[in-house]
């Protein structure tokens, strides 16, 4: 049974629902997989259409089929998407992107700090619409020349977010003038001002580019430990090899601390049958504690046909 601390930012009155509202967005294990859905919007088609690149990924139905077809997987996306194709996916629990960017002009000169939608908003529509939002996401940008704005913007939203029962995701990324991006002693500073925000899981990014996987995780366990009651889920990254990606979740996980994992253009890049199948590999290393060798057989075992599939064929 996952025992849930509640923030004393949860009102009394919305402790039901928030407690709900975990346990979907975690799937009862306090742990969570993040389909990275707001990338339509932070990419626009770059990621989306083009070599290598499975064809059906420029449809956003895409992001939704592979969320169905995971084992605890919750997307995130802009509202606008929500709206249009929620309706026949009413199973999922969702991620509600409350502000974003596209990825043309120079960032310095962009101010995301302003919520296309208010939590207020957010709730309306969960309550209209009958669909499963079980949280708000927000993109923080620190270094930059908005940082207060986008500071005082997440702040809020967590807060309305916790006062509505809802759970609240930061992902924040050290961005400006002369910063190291990926840098683990800044990326770990970060996660300490999402602690100070109060959200329940922060999204950064991860040294991939160390080639000692237990080394990075080790290194990366002064941001998991700067977060504090926050919890930690890294940012897959670009495209990879299955094997990679699998050893280098178990290290975050085991070694690093971390709670779980966003995936983006890892899953939706890939035909909706190997997205299928990815997804499960990655829920048994974080749902279910499995390894990367039995995760990894996971991913290469093909689906069984169905009955009804296989009586059709023994007719011939």
């Amino acid at each position: 049974m996952l025992e849930i601390e509640y923030p004393l930012s949860v009102p009394r009155r919305a402790k039901d629902e928030y407690r709900r509202n975990y346990r979907a967005l975690t799937k009862g294990r306090g742990r969570l997989l993040l389909i990275a859905g707001d990338q339509k919007v932070e990419h626009l088609n770059d990621d989306f259409f083009g070599s290598g690149i499975a064809p059906e990924d420029n449809d956003p139905e895409h992001l939704f089929k592979i969320a169905a077809a995971s084992q605890g997987g919750v997307l995130a996306v802009h509202l606008g998407l929500l709206s249009r194709y929620g309706g026949r996916y009413r199973q999922l629990p969702y991620i509600v992107k409350i502000n974003g960017k596209t990825n043309l002009g120079p960032n310095e000169e962009k101010n995301s700090s302003r919520p296309w939608w208010t939590v207020a908003d957010i709730v309306r529509f969960k309550r209209d619409s009958g669909l499963q939002i079980v949280g708000i996401g927000y993109t923080l940008y620190l270094g930059g020349r908005y940082e207060a704005e986008m500071l005082a913007a997440a702040a809020a939203a967590v807060y309305q977010a916790h006062q509505a029962g809802l759970t609240a995701i930061i992902w924040v990324y050290p961005r400006g003038k002369n910063i190291q991006e990926e840098d683990v002693h800044t990326i770990a500073g970060a996660a300490g001002v999402v602690a100070a925000l109060d959200a329940d899981f922060v999204k950064l990014k991860y040294p991939y580019k160390l080639k000692d996987q237990a080394l990075a995780a080790r290194k990366f366990q002064e941001a998991t430990t700067a977060a504090g009651r926050t919890k930690v889920i890294c940012v897959g990254g670009s495209k990879r090899p299955v094997k990679d990606l699998l050893s280098s979740l178990e290290a975050q996980i085991k070694i690093a601390g971390t709670q779980g994992l966003a995936m983006g253009r890892n899953l939706h890049q890939r035909p909706l049958a190997e997205a299928t199948r990815l997804s499960a590999a990655l829920g048994a290393i974080i749902f279910h504690n499995k390894n990367a060798k039995e995760a990894a057989a996971i991913y290469a075992a093909k689906p069984k046909p169905s009955a009804k599939n296989s009586r059709f064929l023994g007719i011939f």
